[in-house]
């Protein structure tokens, strides 16, 4: 390890001198490429959970819309028709990098900028100096409270977004938009903020919300419903918190101007979102799903949504993030495994520097199982995935979370490759083609 890291993993992340270098280097940043989202129209969405998906939504409606996009998440980068993966380990770029992808979007001719925005990137300044003209709130519950200090500074995090969108220079003939969740618990923290324009969401109420939502096993069906128009919409991802991503699309779009006819289209496009609820095929008589769900809230709505469409057993292969981020969690996950999976098989994620069989001991105690009996505790994130699929027939489903579509594992403080999807494709197309 490195003096600077060593230095930096004593120093805490609030830190005011290290808070004021963030600024410093976002500032010259800014300053080096000459402050491009100036030029651009820039759509930063931020919560705990949601944000790739609803970025990919909106520049899918943006697109068929007509306009060019760049996009920044932790999922892909785009601009224009160029697409490449995010093979950082961070979802919101460093400051001169955020600002050079700005930059080319520019040079693209780009119109919008759809930025994924942390709360780790707002602490530390990434977004000095790139002028956001619309913010969008997907939810917020637990996660990163360790780096935080506790839950009330993360929120505090979330709001510095919509902060500074209200204190921002208006650009010609755009207004500061805020797009907030009806449904959310700390919804009132949000709407205090002083913008141009309030635009609320939800499956229930708000100025854009669903009427006649029918959910089923590959999708949903439902109205989006706004005041004097509706339109239905024929939606490839699963789950009410799936129709509230497209939702939160749909509000954002709609205050650009883009008329519903193409809200719905971008909607329908093909929206597999890489990593998120992606099914993996190679033959096998069950399903396999891939997701990035890793806070006890996440993991619990995917669960929650594929327990009553499986009629045989649940499989669920997952892990905890290492790095000393919010071990309190750890056995949190562990019960909300518990609770709906028949199978659980406990593993590594990103252990980092830590302790690998510790992180899965803190994972296990949440589970209330002795090993052998619905729990297994496999430190191979390989072997975890080889053994459940192993082990599933048909009308079970194997879950496996906490990774997505990542291309990177960091174990013992070196970077893998690694992705859970290729992994399922290489068991599935030939270990177990004989079994299969």
């Amino acid at each position: 390890m490195s003096i600077f890291n060593t230095l930096r993993d004593k120093i805490s992340p609030q830190n005011s001198f290290l808070l004021f270098y963030h600024r410093l280097t976002a500032m010259a940043a800014a300053l080096w490429y000459r402050f491009p989202a100036n030029r651009l129209k820039i759509i930063a969405v931020t919560g705990t959970k949601g944000k790739s998906t609803v970025v990919h939504l909106i520049a899918n409606i943006l697109q068929e819309a007509g306009h060019k996009v760049g996009v920044a998440s932790s999922i892909h980068f785009q601009i224009g028709d160029h697409i490449w993966p995010n093979a950082t380990k961070q979802t919101t770029q460093g400051r001169f990098t955020l600002q050079r992808l700005l930059r080319e979007m520019v040079r693209a001719r780009c119109e919008f900028a759809i930025l994924e925005v942390t709360s780790h990137a707002l602490i530390q300044s990434r977004l000095w100096g790139i002028n956001v003209d619309a913010a969008v709130l997907t939810n917020v519950t637990g996660d990163h409270l360790e780096y935080h200090g506790g839950f009330e500074n993360y929120l505090h995090a979330k709001g510095l977004l919509f902060a500074n969108l209200g204190r921002s220079e208006r650009k010609f003939d755009v207004q500061k938009t805020a797009v907030l969740p009806t449904e959310e618990p700390h919804i009132a923290y949000f709407e205090a903020f002083p913008v141009d324009r309030k635009i609320s969401y939800g499956l229930s109420k708000g100025m854009v919300h669903a009427g006649e939502v029918a959910l089923h096993a590959n999708g949903s069906m439902f109205k989006i419903q706004v005041p004097n128009d509706e339109i239905s919409v024929d939606f490839k991802l699963p789950g009410n918190f799936n129709v509230l991503n497209a939702l939160a699309a749909a509000a954002v779009s709609i205050a650009f101007g883009i008329k519903l006819t193409a809200v719905r289209k971008g909607l329908e496009s093909p929206t597999q979102i890489p990593g998120r609820l992606e099914s993996i095929s190679a033959g096998q008589p069950f399903p396999v799903i891939v997701d990035y769900a890793h806070t006890v809230d996440s993991l619990e709505k995917v669960l929650s949504l594929f327990r009553p469409l499986t009629k045989g057993r649940l499989f669920l292969v997952f892990g905890a993030t290492g790095g000393g981020r919010d071990k309190n969690k750890r056995p949190e996950m562990g019960a909300v495994a518990a609770k709906y999976a028949d199978v659980i098989v406990v593993t590594d994620d990103d252990p980092y520097t830590e302790n690998r069989m510790q992180i899965i001991e803190q994972v296990a105690q949440g589970c209330g199982r002795r090993e052998g009996d619905g729990l297994w505790k496999i430190r191979d994130r390989r072997e975890a995935i080889r053994l459940a699929l192993s082990m599933a027939k048909e009308q079970d489903t194997v879950l496996i979370a906490g990774k997505g579509c990542e291309p990177i594992q960091m174990v013992d403080g070196k970077r893998i490759e690694w992705d859970d999807r290729k992994v399922v494709r290489e068991i599935l197309g030939s270990e177990l083609r004989v079994r299969l």
